[in-house]
């Protein structure tokens, strides 16, 4: 395909392929290795930044349906290492007893998972830090996971006023969350941010590497 890559994690993202689904934890593939969670609320944008980073266009399921992502789904990108997309919800037209089983495992997913190693958070730019999206910083931050922001559609702003959005999410999720997590603008359709979120996936992914490369 001619250019290198710079990122050992996109030769691997491209080679994704779906491992399994689970609908409770004892349902989740054995806890070894690396993973990478993928989270993002209903019509965020997450299926297609998956799809958009591993290459492929229809390994995440995108679906006009909010909320139709009811499972926890794992791709193998080789022996000791997963990507997982985690279940979408928000203005989910389901059941509260749903609802609360979703949460339910989710928290014990995010809370109890040995070989998460980040997660990252799809928020749509144009309605950032939801309560969804503050109870996944919030997860993320007591369980200690390391969390990246991709305010993903950044392609329906003009580029000022985007920069201006990502500043703000900035400085809220610092002074109101307290999280740490690092934030950068994303566009799927446009390609924009694909090599900085390639980038932190090699940090999870691949971090001898990444400590070898400084000098």
């Amino acid at each position: 395909m001619g250019s290198q890559s710079n990122h050992p994690a996109e030769i691997l993202l491209h080679q994704a392929s779906f491992l399994q689904s689970a609908q409770r934890l004892d349902q989740c593939p054995p806890d070894e290795g690396r993973e990478v969670a993928f989270a993002g609320r209903s019509n965020a944008g997450k299926s297609s930044a998956i799809n958009r980073l591993t290459g492929q266009r229809t390994l995440a399921r995108t679906s006009k349906t909010p909320g139709r992502t009811q499972l926890i789904n794992f791709f193998k990108l080789d022996d000791e290492r997963r990507l997982v997309d985690l279940p979408g919800y928000g203005y989910a037209k389901v059941p509260l007893e749903l609802k609360a089983h979703w949460q339910q495992h989710l928290d014990g997913y995010l809370t109890g998972r040995q070989s998460l190693v980040g997660l990252v958070l799809v928020m749509d730019l144009r309605h950032p830090l939801s309560d969804f999206d503050c109870m996944m910083l919030e997860w993320a931050r007591k369980s200690d996971i390391p969390a990246h922001v991709l305010l993903s559609k950044a392609d329906k702003m003009a580029f000022g006023a985007a920069k201006n959005a990502l500043l703000k999410v900035q400085t809220r999720m610092r002074k109101e969350l307290g999280s740490n997590a690092s934030v950068q603008l994303f566009s799927s359709p446009k390609r924009m941010g694909i090599d900085e979120a390639h980038g932190r996936l090699a940090q999870w992914l691949f971090p001898a590497e990444q400590d070898g490369g400084e000098g």
